[in-house]
């Protein structure tokens, strides 16, 4: 059973903050065309069912591909994902791996490492997807993935509030992050939905914390503001998918895109690890398609009927 979905209205919001990142700003005008866009991240079920209907296999469940990790002895190239570590005490945050390891087995379907599993869990976010397989599961719901702008309108409204829920400070009843100390991890995925207080001014949940999301845009250093929305040509067997990203058509209205290439796609919003400052509707970030993590989902979109 595909996700609810909630219709928002087109026009105009002030997109980006020059409070944290700087790949966060400028702040400028975006502006949308209407759409519709998933009440919650994509759960472990609805994942089930997409690949019980289509056998497919993700890329953390494929052998990597010797061309892209050169030296690495063949018996390493297992599949597997990323999967967060917490660490007892203070580190180098210039260093990732410090809390971070290469979990072999690691898939959706064990997301903490191959002794994980769902079972109990089919109502969480699905995680350990990379961009191809987010993209892949979209198509087959005959939906997309939203464009930044649009996860930024459908997480903060259009009158720039700090939070999907308003200017108040994170309490653990928004959203499930990182709340006792800047050093601690609680650990653990919820259910989605789980916290209604934090949800955005449409209705929409789990914008904050709980897991990040692919969306559809290329990454860039700035948060878009000039390029148009467009259809990119994804039938040309692009191993990443690069379809997705709606074209817009009335009058003037832009759905700000990024790139039409790059290395690397945006993903938005905070996670269960991160602090309360990072649950910002304008936390962007940026990964390699093929990334995939315990902290990392996606939820689809679609344009106004």
């Amino acid at each position: 059973m595909l996700t609810e979905l909630i219709e928002l209205p087109g026009g105009s919001f002030r997109m980006g903050s020059t409070r944290f990142y700087p790949e966060e700003a400028p702040v400028h005008t975006a502006t949308v065309a209407a759409f519709a866009v998933e009440v919650h991240p994509v759960t472990n079920a609805q994942f089930a069912e997409f690949v019980a209907d289509t056998g497919y296999l993700t890329i953390a469940e494929q052998p990597l591909d010797p061309a892209l990790y050169p030296g690495v002895a063949p018996q390493d190239l297992v599949p597997g994902a990323m999967v967060f570590r917490p660490t007892s005490g203070p580190v180098d945050l210039r260093n990732w791996r410090q809390w971070w390891d290469w979990a072999p087995g690691a898939c959706w379907r064990h997301p903490f490492g191959a002794a994980s599993d769902i079972t109990d869990r089919p109502d969480h976010p699905v995680v350990q997807v990379a961009y191809p397989d987010a993209a892949t599961y979209a198509r087959w719901a005959g939906r997309r993935l939203p464009t930044e702008a649009e996860w930024e309108k459908a997480a903060r409204g259009s009158d720039g509030r700090r939070f999907p829920w308003g200017n108040a400070s994170p309490t653990p009843e928004h959203a499930n992050y990182q709340n006792s100390s800047p050093d601690a991890y609680d650990g653990g995925l919820t259910a989605v939905g789980s916290f209604p207080a934090g949800n955005s001014p449409f209705g929409v949940s789990d914008l904050a914390g709980n897991v990040s999301e692919w969306v559809a845009d290329w990454y860039d250093e700035g948060v878009p503001s000039v390029a148009h929305g467009r259809a990119t040509d994804g039938a040309s067997g692009d191993p990443w998918n690069t379809e997705g990203v709606p074209a817009t058509s009335q009058g003037d209205v832009r759905n700000p895109a990024g790139p039409e290439r790059g290395e690397k796609r945006v993903i938005r919003g905070g996670g269960s690890f991160d602090p309360g400052y990072r649950l910002s509707p304008v936390k962007r970030w940026n990964a390699e398609p093929g990334q995939r993590s315990d902290d990392l989902g996606f939820r689809c979109a679609r344009d106004a009927e």
